[in-house]
């Protein structure tokens, strides 16, 4: 269990690990050392130690949930009002500008290779991005299906699975081939069938 923190020892951790997160960006996961995150961020090795008794490991998880947060600030502000089909587009522009600037890197997935997946605490963290993701999908698409005036059934939640699922496998794609192509393509086809399936229809006109 975390314990709780002063508003100043909360400063303090956050800086230690945004600044480590920095460092990892740089020079890559393996090759990093804690003496490379004190140079950074000025702390002293009993400072990190005692935010991170665990060493480097608890670091890395550390900054896996801060990178993972960052994940969701960068979709900001489109993925939290996605209620218009201008804000889809611009929210699927502002994604694959994200990874396209990542290239055939991500330092989410980095963190993960070193610390590894299987662990609870990695495990944790990418099933709290999912979900978070997942329900800000799920919100904007429910926005639509409302506003649609649609009285048929509509399964929100599996269509905004299903498109996470797709971003997923584009964005994996990319980060092997370092193209974003099945990106693109994952997004548009997304959000071409909810256009289709969310679009209302047009009343019918009875003749006066």
């Amino acid at each position: 269990m975390r314990r709780e923190l002063t508003a100043k020892g909360r400063a303090t951790r956050h800086r230690i690990v945004e600044g480590a997160a920095e460092v990892l960006r740089e020079q890559g996961v393996g090759s990093v050392t804690l003496d490379d995150v004190l140079a950074r961020t000025s702390a002293s090795k009993g400072q990190l130690f005692h935010y991170f008794p665990g060493g480097k490991d608890e670091l890395l998880l550390a900054v896996a949930e801060f990178e993972a947060d960052q994940v969701l600030e960068d979709q900001q502000p489109y993925l939290g009002c996605l209620d218009s089909w201008e804000n889809w587009q611009r929210w699927r522009d502002q994604v694959v500008a994200r990874y396209e600037i990542l290239g055939d890197t991500c330092p989410l997935g980095s963190l993960f290779l070193q610390v590894g997946r299987s662990t609870p605490g990695a495990r944790a963290i990418v099933a709290e991005l999912m979900r978070r993701w997942q329900e800000s999908l799920a919100a904007g698409i429910h926005a639509l299906w409302a506003a649609s005036g649609r009285s048929a059934e509509f399964d929100v939640d599996a269509r905004a699975a299903a498109l996470l699922a797709a971003i997923q496998g584009g964005v994996s794609i990319l980060l092997s081939t370092g193209r974003s192509d099945h990106l693109r393509a994952a997004l548009d086809q997304g959000i071409a069938d909810l256009r289709r399936d969310l679009t209302p229809q047009a009343r019918a006109v009875t003749p006066g």
